[in-house]
């Protein structure tokens, strides 16, 4: 669970790295370029450069705030898997693009297992990034709960779709490489379902805690 550990905290700081670099840095690069452009003379494009410096600072401390939230992973799973899946819903929830429906049972959670919980955290926002980034979704469905000491992890989402046998067998493509790696780390099993225009559901088993 150690080694897991550290592997996990070198994945995070990967993944912070590249934001920084792609994400971040381009962002306040083009901010440096515009600026740099503003002709005081020209009181009409140097208030359009202006505010879109602006637009891009605020862009960036989007950004800045959550490569904050990966950094910020332990202490969410020190309350618990089932309050660090709510945070995660309630700022997907603010974003205000998806119809959700939570049946979220792991809030009272009495027993934890802080190294798995990260794991488990991890894995849901990949999930969720998957979705932001390539599913086309409207609706998401989450179910989370413990029965004999296995914890289920359910998405459900109505999007665009692909084809589960082909990303079964490369493990890689929209971020599942990293979602069968984390799976594996924890000796858990990851089942999912998928066709072209109807949708993915990903359901996780881990043996908890």
């Amino acid at each position: 669970m150690l080694q897991t550990r550290v592997e996990v905290q070198d994945q995070t700081m990967q993944s912070i790295a590249t934001e920084l670099h792609d994400n971040v840095g381009q962002l306040l690069s083009l901010t440096t370029l515009t600026l740099n452009s503003i002709n005081l003379n020209d009181e009409g494009k140097a208030k359009k450069k202006i505010d879109n410096s602006l637009a891009l600072v605020n862009k960036s401390i989007k950004e800045l705030r959550e490569l904050a939230k990966l950094l910020h992973g332990e202490q969410l799973v020190e309350n618990g898997i089932g309050h660090a899946i709510d945070q995660e819903i309630n700022w997907l929830n603010k974003a205000g693009t998806y119809e959700l429906k939570i049946n979220n049972l792991l809030i009272d959670l009495q027993i934890a297992s802080p190294n798995k919980d990260l794991i488990i955290l991890r894995l849901l926002q990949e999930i969720i990034n998957n979705i932001i980034k390539h599913a086309q979704a409207t609706h998401i469905q989450l179910d989370s709960y413990l029965t004999d000491n296995v914890l289920h992890l359910r998405v459900v989402e109505n999007g665009v779709g692909f084809n589960p046998e082909e990303i079964k067998l490369k493990k890689t493509g929209m971020g599942l490489n990293s979602i069968f790696k984390r799976i594996e780390m924890i000796n858990g099993k990851l089942t999912l379902n998928s066709a072209s225009g109807e949708g993915t559901s990903i359901s996780i088993e881990v043996p908890y805690p």
